[in-house]
């Protein structure tokens, strides 16, 4: 499978209205999900006067959000291969909308829960038919600028959404947070009908894999907890579910080989290029949020800086991602899908080095720098990883397939916050990274991107493997 001739180096004209508005209905498909992951987690503090709940209770307001969207990816996506990418999307939006509105009506906690949880709910179809549907609105010579975008308005949501969010809260309290998305859930919907294509009519429709799509969200949200639960601390608890997980996924590889309608077809995993790229996208994820579990720490306690600063400084990474997505896309589209994402790798190994070294020696400019070095390679990879699997995907697996690819990226996340916080309280030698010592975070900040970098590292390898096979 060749996914590596790069189209002809020519300028690009501006596109023409009717695809922008497509980008543009794409873009705000990306951005609700993006922004609701992101705005909830600065009200916690103010839900916990509201609710009077501990926090072991409020975690859940996240992890009801992160389990929904993670948990049903695939699903969602093999359903709009089944029934419709354009009509599955609009239901999608319209459910993040009106559980959006029942979370700020909500009067107890229970309710809360249970609308974040159709929340995400609706943020997983949005996520996995997106990126699908680029496949079919967006021309080819165009694909790479257009998963840049879906990219850029990825960061924009994750770094929009606490500022936003304390905005809200201090002028119009928690309830805005979920109310905001009412008017762009409402304008998403009306782009959606509008300009996206309609769906085409369905032949030999096969049916519908139940087994698998319940073996499948029940293994990885047994994941996700075993992941997540413990805040860190690794117990009895945890363990049991890692073993869970081990079961189902399992039982669901059994039961996908006896469906007739299998969710995903097991043998596309024998497809060398899909194999890397879904271990490149779990493997750099995990590495990307190395700087959300790490930074705060070391720039607290080994640099002295305040809460604004902090802030400040772990807002360039979503920043220079949203400015860079769109050309990273273009330089996909202009010089060819795998060259380009070994390159956006090798930039991400060397930002990685650069933060065991340069912030020492230079200070919040050594962290800042390479973290954009960083965050630049990411959203070059994106886009161009994003860009070869789809590129080569049949149209009737799509929906399952951009499924896949977010799925890959969320575990990745996931792993990381759990796998890579360990690895930083082992390196500081500290148990309670609150206490530990300045120079104990530093050296554990240093260990923690040498590993970081060690990943990217191995992304890399299977990249260029890939790109000398294709």
């Amino acid at each position: 499978m060749n996914l590596s001739t790069p189209t002809v180096a020519t300028p690009q004209a501006a596109p023409p209205a009717s695809l922008r508005w497509v980008l543009a209905s794409l873009a705000l498909g990306m951005l609700l999900p993006s922004l609701g992951t992101s705005i909830a987690s600065v009200a916690l503090p103010t839900l916990a006067e509201a609710f009077h709940a501990a926090f072991q209770q409020l975690q859940w307001v996240v992890l009801a959000y992160l389990l929904a969207s993670t948990t049903l990816l695939v699903s969602v996506g093999r359903l709009g291969d089944l029934l419709g990418r354009r009509r599955l999307l609009m239901a999608g939006i319209a459910l993040f909308t009106v559980a959006s509105g029942l979370c700020g009506l909500a009067q107890d906690l229970g309710l809360l829960l249970a609308a974040r949880a159709a929340q995400g709910l609706g943020a997983a179809v949005m996520l996995a038919l997106t990126m699908a549907l680029v496949g079919e609105a967006v021309p080819k010579s165009r694909t790479g600028a257009a998963m840049g975008l879906l990219g850029t308005m990825s960061a924009v949501g994750t770094a929009l959404g606490p500022s936003l969010g304390g905005v809200l809260i201090a002028h119009f309290g928690w309830q805005a947070i979920f109310f905001v998305n009412l008017p762009l859930g409402a304008l998403a919907l009306w782009l959606v009908q509008r300009h996206l294509p309609a769906d085409r009519p369905a032949t030999n429709r096969p049916g519908f894999d139940h087994a698998g799509t319940l073996l499948l969200a029940l293994t990885l949200a047994a994941y996700a907890l075993a992941m997540t639960l413990g805040r860190g601390h690794f117990g009895a608890l945890n363990l049991a579910l890692l073993l869970a997980a081990a079961l189902g996924a399992a039982l669901f590889v059994a039961a996908e080989r006896r469906a007739a309608s299998p969710l995903i077809r097991l043998a596309k995993f024998r497809e060398p290029a899909l194999r890397a790229s879904l271990a490149m996208s779990a493997l750099v994820s995990t590495v990307m949020m190395t700087t959300f579990v790490v930074g705060p720490f070391y720039l607290t306690r080994s640099m002295h800086l305040g809460a604004a600063l902090v802030g400040l400084v772990l807002a360039a990474g979503p920043v220079v991602s949203a400015f860079t997505g769109v050309p990273a896309g273009r330089s996909v589209d202009r010089f060819g899908a795998t060259r380009m994402c070994s390159v956006g790798l090798a930039a991400m190994v060397a930002g990685c080095l650069a933060l065991c070294l340069a912030p020492a020696a230079f200070g919040v400019a050594g962290y800042v720098a390479p973290l954009a070095l960083l965050t630049v390679g990411y959203a070059l990879f994106q886009a161009a990883n994003n860009t070869a699997v789809m590129a080569q995907v049949a149209a009737d697996q799509r929906g399952v397939i951009s499924g896949l690819l977010n799925l890959a990226r969320n575990l990745g996340l996931i792993t990381g916050a759990s796998l890579m916080g360990a690895v930083f309280a082992w390196a500081a030698g500290a148990e309670d990274l609150g206490t530990a010592t300045p120079d104990a975070v530093a050296h554990g900040m240093r260990v923690t991107f040498a590993v970081a970098a060690g990943l990217v590292a191995a992304g890399l390898a299977l990249s260029l493997r890939r790109q000398a096979s294709a």
